[in-house]
């Protein structure tokens, strides 16, 4: 009765870590820290509750799946702020569709995207390996054949789009790339995204770009696949991205964010979701609204990641292949092996961290390249960040 494709996914990186240090209890006496979940700690901007306060008679009413024409033109008007897009290139009522969260979006989107057959066989989904557990399940729950692509050291952490198959392109329906990457931090250039894009324009396939990082760098503004698109002449075929309130605003709550680009893909998305998909509620759409059209919190947020970066540098340099990633938020160190590190940093030090191994696929060899990393997700304040990453120091040494 079971649907086997959901039995073959096995159990998603928290639960194996809840297997991993079920049972155990930290040994030290000090206060557990959880720097495993990427669940921002700063406080929201104070907007969010005064707009969905301003708005709380709309509880009443059912949200239509669109959003509204305002959430839309406030989406398309940032995007082309922040991606210098040309005037018009994006329609907020063919290319814009609110979502409940990227997870929702990434997640579904491979629904429509993936077709029974490509060119006469199972269609593949790519993905980087470390990777979202997300995008393995849209890839697996919708018939494909997940191929894990390396995002190591050696490929600056992220595909080595020159050494995939041919075949497997010709097989692919959807290529899923974050931006800042999840876990590794790293930013796909511009120059990366549009060859990408002309790959995926060649091979037929749809690119779907994970940019919910793109608001938290250090030093330069992560270029984008839209911003890509436009640079190839502005069309936005096989392209979609994706962004959300929950890193930008420090907002994880409110479940919105948004897909903008391919307008035929948009139209097929927005018929499925009719039928399953959530709607965000229309006093936390305002909200969003009215955060996307707010800049002054995000450039405030920012600056609070950049001061953990500076803390995790001076503290963390020279050890663990330590280097200061270029957006997002979290460290990926190199500790030997994560899953050891991992429980003797919750048992010794009360520290709470991802195993490599946990995000990443073993390759042909069976050679797992997250195996000798942890992730660390530098979301509280920076003094609680400080005295974490001391702990951590004295456990790893």
């Amino acid at each position: 009765m079971l649907n086997e494709r959901l039995d073959a996914l096995g159990d998603n990186p928290f639960y194996r870590l809840a297997t991993l240090l079920a049972g155990r209890q930290p040994l030290a006496n000090e206060t557990p820290l959880l720097m495993s979940a990427g669940e921002p700690q700063h406080p929201p901007p104070a907007l969010l509750a005064e707009t969905v306060a301003r708005n709380a008679h709309l509880w009443g009413r059912y949200p239509g799946n669109e959003g509204d024409p305002a959430f839309r033109r406030a989406v398309a008007a940032w995007l082309q702020r922040r991606y210098k897009l040309p005037e018009g290139m994006i329609d907020p009522d063919r290319q814009i569709l609110p979502l409940s969260g990227t997870k929702e979006g990434l997640y579904m989107l491979a629904q429509v995207a993936v077709p029974a057959e490509k060119n006469g066989r199972r269609p593949t989904v790519l993905l980087p390996n470390p990777y979202y557990h997300v995008y393995s399940a849209a890839a697996a729950m919708s018939g494909a054949e997940p191929v894990f692509l390396p995002a190591t050291r050696q490929s600056g952490f992220l595909p080595d789009l020159d050494a995939i198959p041919e075949e497997l392109l010709a097989r692919c329906a959807v290529f899923y790339l974050c931006s800042p990457a999840n876990p590794q931090g790293v930013l796909a250039g511009l120059d990366y995204l549009k060859r990408l894009i002309e790959l995926a324009r060649q091979h037929d396939f749809l690119l779907v770009a994970d940019e919910c990082y793109a608001e938290i760098y250090d030093a330069a503004a992560p270029s984008g696949a839209l911003e890509a698109a436009a640079e190839l002449g502005g069309a936005t075929d096989h392209v979609v991205v994706m962004h959300s309130l929950s890193k930008r605003s420090s907002a994880p709550g409110i479940r919105c964010g948004f897909v903008a680009g391919c307008p035929e893909v948009i139209r097929l998305f927005t018929r499925l979701r009719s039928y399953g998909g959530p709607s965000v509620p229309m006093p936390l759409l305002a909200a969003a609204t009215a955060l996307w059209e707010e800049e002054t919190h995000v450039t405030e947020n920012r600056n609070l990641y950049r001061q953990k970066f500076d803390i995790a540098e001076r503290l963390l340099g020279g050890r663990y292949g330590f280097y200061r990633p270029p957006g997002g938020f979290f460290l990926w160190l190199d500790v030997g092996d994560g899953e050891e590190a991992t429980s003797r940093l919750w048992t010794e030090a009360g520290i709470k961290v991802v195993p490599g191994g946990y995000i990443a696929r073993p390759d042909a060899d069976g050679r797992n390249v997250g195996k000798p990393y942890i992730r660390v997700a530098l979301v509280h304040d920076a003094e609680t960040v400080e005295a974490g990453l001391d702990r951590m120091v004295r456990v790893l040494g």
